[in-house]
């Protein structure tokens, strides 16, 4: 269940009861047990309750999770749901998968963001403009989270860092406003990177996938 969540979604309980395969009353316990532990918040609407992460920190614990599940013993073939997820999928309200992974590279190679203390990363003096001019994101405005405007997040089938935080929710809204990253076959979680996009992101930041 707390896998259905990692695309930043509201779910109902009925639909996270299929998910995992339980009744509704079995799935009801549960989530009432992962709401009490902090892992989940609940809103109400109407007659009906939504269920969501209780926030980043909770995804990134996920994330950290699959990382130590997806080491096989040996090579395993991908289904095409399993390939979309790896190519470029959302964490939580992020970029992940070989897409995000080479976006924060590709930004770290021009020095337009660079590493801070911990998990932190911070926009550049080039970076700021280079963000308005190209991409029409004011790094200035955002709220700053706990680790700042942006932190590196270990991606899971990379085992390489893509950017979370403000700065990397910004860029996966300002990307689909842009049309360069639409939904993808493969689960709720699964983008593509358009052809505008790839145009786009080559010429920007040199990135071929």
């Amino acid at each position: 269940m707390l896998a259905a969540f990692a695309d930043g979604r509201a779910l109902p309980a009925g639909e996270l009861a299929t998910a995992a395969g339980l009744s509704l009353s079995g799935a009801s316990a549960q989530l009432a047990r992962l709401t009490q532990g902090g892992l989940l918040t609940m809103e109400r609407e109407g007659r009906h309750r939504y269920y969501r992460l209780a926030g980043p920190q909770v995804a990134a614990a996920l994330e950290g999770l699959a990382l130590l599940a997806m080491t096989p013993r040996r090579p395993q073939a991908r289904s095409p749901a399993a390939e979309a997820l790896r190519r470029a999928r959302t964490c939580y309200d992020h970029l992940a998968g070989e897409l995000g992974v080479a976006l924060a590279q590709a930004l770290g190679d021009r020095g337009l963001v660079t590493a801070g203390e911990g998990k932190r990363l911070e926009v550049t003096v080039s970076g700021g403009p280079w963000f308005s001019q190209v991409l029409g994101i004011e790094t200035a405005r955002l709220v700053p989270g706990r680790h700042g405007i942006a932190r590196r997040c270990l991606d899971w089938t990379e085992r390489r860092h893509h950017i979370a935080g403000p700065l990397g929710a910004a860029l996966l809204h300002r990307f689909r406003e842009l049309g360069w990253v639409t939904q993808a076959a493969g689960g709720a979680r699964a983008v593509k990177l358009s052809r505008r996009g790839e145009t786009a992101l080559a010429r920007a930041l040199d990135i071929s996938l």
